[in-house]
């Protein structure tokens, strides 16, 4: 009973109220505009189980949720995607919200049991993929919805921006 209301407690501390947190306004209009040259954010030899536990538990205790992103380094739209997200505005939003794992699935080859384990074949919707998790649930939160940002580079950096803060409720 008292572990129930605890869960109960955490998910509605990650949750907050219905409403997401309103999306910083990014200071640049352009992907053109990013820093060059963009970051390649997948570390191709880490052990994706442990980096993944790690960020779980690490969610879990500063009740956030976690965002693991699946990609490679030969992904453009995964190298903006990171390039995006390391701009001032958006990282701080970020760091306040989740707790950030990236994951190399190389090109669908390797670390599939991650996004196995939620149910999400990102053969079947590409690259970046992203999972956002409950981690006192285990639960994906964006259901039907992680390859959105596939096609990063056709959006603004404030679409991005926005798609990002629209789990935060």
């Amino acid at each position: 009973m008292i572990k129930s209301l605890a869960l109960a407690l955490s998910a509605v501390l990650i949750a907050g109220t219905a409403v997401a947190a309103p999306a910083p306004q990014m200071g640049i209009s352009s992907f053109a505009q990013l820093s060059t040259p963009l970051p390649f954010p997948y570390d191709e030899t880490a052990d994706a189980d442990v980096a993944v536990a790690k960020a779980k538990a690490q969610a879990r205790a500063e009740h956030k949720l976690l965002l693991i992103d699946l990609g490679g380094n030969w992904c453009g739209d995964c190298r903006v995607l990171a390039g995006t997200m390391e701009r001032p505005e958006l990282k701080a939003f970020v760091d306040q919200h989740y707790v950030l794992v990236s994951v190399d699935i190389g090109r669908m080859t390797k670390n599939l049991q991650i996004p196995g384990h939620y149910g999400v074949d990102p053969k079947k919707g590409g690259v970046p993929n992203l999972l956002i998790v409950n981690p006192h649930t285990d639960k994906l939160i964006d259901a039907d919805h992680t390859a959105a940002l596939e096609d990063a580079r056709h959006m603004t950096p404030q679409a991005l921006a926005d798609w990002l803060a629209q789990w935060t409720s």
